[in-house]
């Protein structure tokens, strides 16, 4: 049976581990970031025209009052399981991007210039989704609720997660997890577990943090979504 390392947080991890499961691979949780909900004001422009979520933990950590105020806009959302999260929020009118933030910024642009919109982000993010829209003219209110931190691990800890034995596959949906994925596998006494793991990543973004890892040993999604990267799982290593 093929072990799979699971590095996303909490709730993801539990979730992916049960597709992997259905399909007879073996997941291993090691969640490498956790997310934390930030205090945030509930203050946004009267005249707000909508609002946009590349992040599913945004619209998870943000809160309900905030929500509640901001339910009946066009809520955009990045792709599939974000636009779950949103409408499970209470969010009414949810629009489902194709997973990738530069396309959903140049999707809304348009209809979006010169005015204001909400949007639900955590601390750690890139800027070109702001970017993006600032270009076209909308006018961008970032609301930071959750903020991203690296989980450490001792070897002996590491060591009896995985049960000492090496892994085939590590899945990666961040840059952050996959710096640490990296940092973790050269480690002398881990060393051994990661020789001949594949490296599974969401995005461009997330395999350019891989350092130190051999090109021919990562693998990139077709599309920024779980379905795509899961796909991996089935091509010959």
């Amino acid at each position: 049976m093929v072990r799979v390392l699971v590095t996303r947080p909490e709730p993801g991890a539990s979730r992916t581990a049960r597709r992997l499961e259905t399909h007879g691979f073996q997941p291993l949780l090691l969640p490498l970031t956790e997310t934390k909900a930030l205090p945030v004001e509930v203050d946004v422009a009267a005249d707000v025209a909508a609002v946009a979520v590349t992040s599913a933990n945004a619209v998870r950590h943000a809160p309900k009052q905030l929500v509640a105020m901001l339910a009946a806009l066009p809520c955009h959302a990045v792709g599939k399981r974000t636009a779950e999260a949103c409408r499970a929020a209470g969010f009414l009118v949810v629009n489902e991007g194709r997973g990738d933030a530069e396309a959903l910024a140049d999707a809304i642009a348009a209809d979006l210039a010169g005015k204001p919109i909400v949007y639900l982000c955590g601390r750690v993010r890139f800027p070109v989704f702001e970017q993006r829209l600032a270009a076209a003219g909308a006018r961008v209110q970032p609301i930071e609720t959750y903020d991203t931190s690296e989980l450490d691990y001792g070897d002996a800890d590491l060591l009896a997660r995985l049960s000492g034995a090496p892994v085939e596959a590590v899945l990666l949906y961040s840059a952050k997890a996959a710096a640490a994925a990296a940092a973790l596998s050269v480690r002398s006494a881990l060393r051994h577990l990661f020789e001949r793991a594949r490296f599974l990543a969401l995005s461009d973004r997330v395999a350019n943090a891989l350092d130190g890892i051999a090109d021919e040993r990562i693998s990139i999604a077709s599309r920024p979504d779980e379905d795509a990267l899961l796909a991996l799982l089935s091509l010959p290593g």
